[in-house]
């Protein structure tokens, strides 16, 4: 059943001209049906050097809005329209507008998982792989950084000569591991090394053998000559990596690991949005467009 689905996709996206995105965090089902696989904004750079002129986002809707920002000539449509994000939904624009006027002479650092209308009165954006990089090329020293405080320590830790003002935000999924569960992740498989989001907390983190993105967990794993990992990031990556490299075993740090917005997502979402049954298209405005692509093209042109 699930070969059938994913054959008829690849026959109905070739034939409506569709380009299929799919976040890392998605069932493996759909990875294997994507035209691309990976971060949300290397996925919206692929979206805007792609031929096709609609494009399915299989992730959650900030990731369909910075596809939309990238690229605003193309039809966007988010597969499941309930997947949402817990940490983009957490601070909007007025409550930032309000705590810039506390700290008027600070640039405002956004992690691109921030909705469209945020990151219009940011100073420049941020993924977890260029956080670090990009910030210290900033050359202001106070810096706010909005909304993963538990990243942005990860990048104040890195750049003590910066003063960097966090609020209280961030993924809970990753937030919810603690330092306990990673020690016993190592006790239980003292070969293995540790491989974590910076959106874990600093003491979980601070136990790490590496600490970066999601694809930069999975490219460092590939690479390593060790045999045994301890994957602490969504679930999904670990199945993935066992796929990738059967020789290699692949341990979850902690079953609290599932992103239940990216787990909405099913093969049959993106069947259905592409024959027109479901899907939402991502409309913003020109204003917002305009605004929001301000930060990023500010990322861009510092290197990230």
């Amino acid at each position: 059943m699930i070969k059938d689905i994913q054959q008829e996709i690849l026959k109905l996206k070739k034939e409506n001209d569709i380009c299929i995105l799919a976040h890392s965090y998605v069932a493996h089902e759909i990875i294997e049906i994507a035209d691309f696989t990976g971060d949300s904004y290397a996925l919206s750079v692929k979206a805007k050097d792609a031929p096709q002129k609609t494009v399915i986002m299989v992730g959650v809707r900030f990731m369909a809005e910075t596809v939309k920002i990238l690229s605003p000539e193309k039809k966007v449509i988010l597969a499941n329209p309930g997947a949402g994000c817990a940490m983009a939904d957490q601070m909007d624009r007025e409550l930032i507008s309000e705590v810039k006027k506390s700290y008027p002479d600070y640039k405002v650092v956004a992690y691109i998982n921030t909705t469209a209308s945020l990151k219009t009165i940011c100073d420049v954006c941020v993924t977890s792989s260029s956080a670090v990089k990009i910030v210290k090329a900033l050359p202001d020293k106070n810096i706010l950084f909005i909304p993963d405080c538990n990243l942005g320590a990860y990048v104040a830790e890195q750049l003590p000569e910066k003063n960097i003002k966090l609020l209280q935000g961030g993924c809970p999924v990753h937030a919810a591991v603690s330092a306990d569960e990673a020690i016993k992740a190592k006790k239980e498989h003292p070969n293995a090394l540790l491989l974590v989001h910076p959106e874990c907390k600093a003491e979980v983190v601070k136990l790490a053998d590496y600490v970066g993105s999601t694809s930069g967990i999975m490219d460092f794993a590939g690479k390593s000559d060790c045999r045994e990992f301890i994957i602490g990031t969504e679930l999904s990556i670990a199945e993935h990596l066992q796929y990738q490299y059967p020789d290699k075993m692949f341990y979850y740090l902690s079953d609290k690991l599932i992103c239940k917005n990216m787990r909405l997502n099913t093969l049959y979402d993106v069947y259905n949005a592409i024959v027109g049954r479901s899907g939402e298209e991502i409309i913003l405005d020109g204003k917002t467009i305009a605004d929001a692509r301000k930060c990023i093209d500010e990322m861009i042109r510092l290197g990230g």
